[in-house]
């Protein structure tokens, strides 16, 4: 199973460095796409056209379906050519390093997408003609960035971090990478605030070099987690669809549940995740780029310090009990905590009290996420960790990355409600009762939990 030396029941302070930096990094990256890449296409793309250009051009709402359902494509897809490319050739280092390299520069190129450009790239007379083609470009450019993005997370780090730990620290390096993706956003979410001074392009410029900082980092820091061992004896076409055999399924049972647990509450995640700061805006009328810091009262700060405090505590804490009484107890509290703060959620009609009811639907996210990623891991057959990635990446990312952003659209419609920005175009208006259909989504994922706990325990 690779290097042994790496397997250990504690985790060391370069795994535990590895862990942050390459978890932080690389979900800040996700979290540009899934916040940024839309309100980008919503503000700044469509934003200076004419109402006429947009009603002729591809519709800003349907761009943005696009982009999220087609990276998502492009995501599983890419993570079942790596990953199993990475198994066969026992180099995860290589893979994430390059490939965060890489991955920050197509990021960057992100900076240089507009109306204007496209009109001058390509010869474009019309302004309809030329925001269709930028959205088009950012479609495109999400999926390129997609791809390095998948290769070097999804598929190679995930994949290294199931080979170098154990059924005995998962939690533990869980609760790390459950924190990481609320740390990214927040601070994805403050840089956000300055994008109204800097712009867009200095926002992806940077962002954009920072995440190939990364890539350059892990050169230096990452150890190989399989020695260099190479898969032999298999077909690579045949082995990608390995996951799908009937017998595969039924041999791992307990795994495919897991999955369709992180599946269904994932979907309700996306119900509302692709629209949220568009939400936050329109529909609770906080204008971030307009945020005046200045006002918040200054006993908030340490409040919110020590709330987030307590918040990491009580997560490091639920991962590292978890690797002592098993992750099974947690799991279904954590769902119906998590669908409780979704409900509280859409009653909020303020964003501070919208923020207040959002928060134990957050933490019961963060609970069930370590629970259910450490188990998928532990369930994980070792010789075919990187092949699974794949398999992984269908319920993780692609069903919900579907069919979550067309939920909440439907949602969104049906509610008709809309505004008129400051050129005097007419947009939708994502409503609370995204938050109403992600917590009944979560609720179902109770179904395989409950099936899940019924199952023997060997695994």
């Amino acid at each position: 199973m690779g290097n042994s030396g790496l397997r250990n029941d504690r985790l060391g302070g370069r795994l535990f460095f590895n862990l942050l930096v390459f978890g932080l990094i690389g979900q800040m990256a996700w979290a540009i796409e899934n916040v940024y890449f839309n309100t980008f296409l919503y503000n700044s793309v469509y934003g200076g056209a004419s109402q006429e250009a947009v009603d002729s051009a591809l519709d800003v709402m349907s761009a943005i379906n696009l982009t999220v359902a087609l990276s998502a494509v492009a995501a599983v897809v890419t993570t079942f050519l790596m990953g199993n490319l990475s198994d066969r050739l026992g180099r995860r280092k290589l893979f994430i390093s390059a490939g965060y390299l890489v991955w920050g520069a197509t990021i960057l190129v992100f900076a240089f997408i507009s109306p204007a450009n496209m009109m001058k790239l390509f010869g474009l007379k019309s302004e309809s003609q030329a925001l269709s083609a930028a959205a088009v470009t950012v479609i495109v450019m999400d999926c390129l960035m997609t791809f390095m993005g998948s290769t070097a997370n999804d598929s190679a780090f995930n994949a290294w971090v199931t080979d170098v730990t154990t059924e005995h620290n998962r939690g533990a390096a869980e609760s790390i990478l459950s924190i990481v993706p609320i740390a990214a956003n927040v601070i994805v979410l403050g840089l956000g605030m300055f994008i109204s001074t800097i712009g867009y392009n200095v926002f992806f410029i940077a962002v954009g070099v920072i995440v190939s900082l990364c890539g350059v980092i892990g050169f230096f820091t990452l150890k190989e987690s399989r020695d260099g061992v190479k898969k032999t004896g298999t077909n690579y076409w045949a082995d990608l669809f390995y996951g799908f055999r009937p017998s595969v399924i039924k041999e791992n049972s307990k795994l495919y549940l897991c999955f369709v647990t992180v599946c269904l509450y994932s979907v309700g995640m996306q119900v509302y995740f692709p629209y949220l700061i568009i939400y936050i805006e329109k529909y609770l009328g906080l204008d971030l780029a307009k945020l005046d810091l200045a006002a918040i009262p200054v006993w908030l700060y340490p409040v919110a310090v020590a709330a987030i405090a307590l918040a990491v505590g009580v997560i490091i804490g639920a991962g590292k009990l978890m690797d002592k009484r098993g992750k099974e107890p947690f799991m279904l509290p954590a769902v119906l905590l998590n669908a409780a703060g979704l409900l509280l959620a859409s009653l909020g009609k303020s964003p501070v009290g919208f923020i207040l009811l959002f928060l134990p639907g957050l933490l019961g996210y963060a609970v069930l996420c370590i629970a259910m990623n450490a188990r998928v891991r532990d369930y994980t057959p070792e010789d075919k960790v990187g092949l699974f990635q794949g398999v992984r990446m269908i319920f993780y990312v692609l069903i919900p990355m579907i069919v979550g952003p067309t939920l909440g659209n439907i949602a969104t419609i049906r509610a008709n409600l809309t505004y008129v920005d400051d050129y005097g175009v007419t947009k939708p208006v994502p409503t609370n009762m995204m938050f109403v259909v992600a917590g009944v989504l979560c609720l179902l994922a109770a179904v395989p939990i409950v099936l899940l706990r019924k199952k023997p325990k060997k695994a």
